[in-house]
């Protein structure tokens, strides 16, 4: 099974951007992985506006036989333990692509939240969507730890 993630803009913050990219070489080792940064809808005039374009643009990054995970205030709060039993399912149900997507910052779209066949909150907390990144890579990276048995979980 393959691992993409997909969010709008790249990662501007190089702290977070060294710590993205540290998780994602430690993914790899587990799992294909891809990354697709899609285009902000800067300058999009509303929030509205910057809404559907942004959660079009994040629609037309994933495949039709994707199973969508979309990281939504709305979605379902995940221990990292379930997280990992959510994975191993998905890898078990023989899917192709696990596609976690981070929803705009100004919402998802409806249209995005019906192409998504689960959401999934990282946190009742309010992040930056470049702290959120770093989250999202940790925790699918502690999830895989978690199914190899390593003791990273436990540090």
């Amino acid at each position: 099974m393959r691992i993409h993630l997909v969010w709008a803009g790249k990662t501007r913050e190089r702290h977070c951007a060294a710590l993205i990219n540290d998780y994602l070489g430690r993914i790899r080792r587990f799992s294909p992985l891809e990354l697709t940064e899609v285009r902000e809808a800067k300058g999009a005039g509303t929030d509205e506006q910057a809404r559907r374009i942004e959660s079009d643009r994040l629609i037309e990054a994933v495949s039709g036989d994707d199973y969508v995970v979309l990281l939504d205030e709305r979605g379902e709060q995940r221990t990292s333990v379930e997280l990992s039993r959510f994975i191993e399912e998905r890898q078990q149900t023989a899917v192709k692509r696990l596609a976690f997507i981070i929803g705009p910052y100004a919402g998802a779209s409806d249209e995005l939240r019906k192409s998504a066949r689960a959401m999934m909150s990282l946190s009742a907390l309010t992040l930056t969507h470049e702290l959120a990144r770093v989250i999202l890579v940790e925790q699918i990276y502690r999830a895989f730890t978690l199914l190899a048995g390593s003791p990273y979980h436990r540090s």
